[in-house]
């Protein structure tokens, strides 16, 4: 089962269309990276989802149901924007009037459960506005999980945080969906770390979905490259020309694309004269994969 499925969806405001025609398919399971730039429809879309904007058309289910059933609603947890804390208020107290206007029964436990997901059981007494960026996104998550839902929609996480803070985040997002069988939508701007632990990919452009994809398709569609620099960049292209298809001078390197015998390469550059002063197989992430998506679609 998935556990979003739309079709169709449309949102205008003022004659201008935020989403447009929008289809999308998260999983159950997933963690769905959500990519588009800034005005790109992301945020609307997840506040659709959330029920916060009502659709023009189209269709949204959620585990099958249409997304205003009341039944899957309360299976929905979000953090949009911000958390929405009382900042004089401990962690433990703002998680408490949620908790209390959710409606949950046995309140203290299950803030103990969200706190010790996110990893902020030992800050539970501290006010909020004392809390470092990256613990109030946490918090948010915390807030966000009560009532265990089956699906969290997050938008921008994990953007502003510190190493740290982006490693933390990672590995509770990971425990959410292995652990504990919540579907994560996930938008960022922050393409690598979204590399590192989603699943699939949706990518969205001016309120169209673009592209859909998985990790695992993207990997086997990734080319991989070999980047090498030596003392005469210009001979050396010309050279490499002659044996491969695909041959750029770029940032500094020249890069042989859908390759990666870097023996070949060496034995060619020595062959000709040209010494090599470093080399590299390479293999083009989610960001490569990106821009040149983005790319084609502006050239067409």
């Amino acid at each position: 089962m998935n556990a979003i499925e739309i079709r169709n969806l449309s949102k205008s405001f003022r004659g201008m269309y935020a989403v447009d025609n929008l289809n999308m398919t998260v999983p159950a399971g997933a963690i769905y990276g959500f990519i588009g730039e800034n005005g790109s429809g992301k945020s609307t879309t997840e506040k659709l989802i959330c029920g916060h904007l009502v659709p023009d058309g189209g269709e949204i289910k959620l585990f099958g149901k249409d997304y205003s059933d009341a039944g899957v609603r309360v299976r929905v947890g979000a953090l949009i924007e911000s958390a929405g804390c009382f900042p004089n208020s401990s962690v433990w107290a703002n998680l408490m009037m949620q908790a209390l206007n959710l409606g949950l029964p046995n309140r203290e436990e299950e803030i103990n459960r969200v706190l010790k997901i996110v990893r902020m059981e030992d800050n539970a007494r501290i006010k909020f506005k004392s809390c470092s960026l990256g613990m109030k996104q946490r918090i948010g998550i915390a807030m966000a999980l009560l009532g265990d839902p089956a699906l969290l929609i997050l938008d921008e996480p994990i953007n502003g945080l510190d190493t740290d803070g982006m490693r933390i985040m990672r590995e509770i997002l990971v425990d959410i969906t292995k652990n504990y069988g919540c579907t994560v939508l996930i938008s960022s701007h922050i393409l690598g770390e979204l590399e590192k632990i989603a699943t699939h990919y949706g990518i969205i452009r001016q309120g169209k979905m673009i592209c859909e994809i998985s990790a695992e398709e993207m990997d086997a569609r990734s080319r991989t490259f070999i980047s090498l620099k030596t003392n005469d960049m210009s001979g050396a292209k010309g050279v490499l020309r002659d044996m491969f298809y695909t041959v750029k001078e770029e940032d500094g390197y020249l890069k042989i694309y859908n390759t990666d015998d870097t023996e070949t390469i060496v034995g060619l550059m020595l062959k000709n004269g040209y010494a090599v002063s470093e080399i590299k197989s390479n293999k083009i992430g989610l960001e490569e994969y990106y821009i040149e998506l983005m790319s084609k679609k502006e050239e067409a």
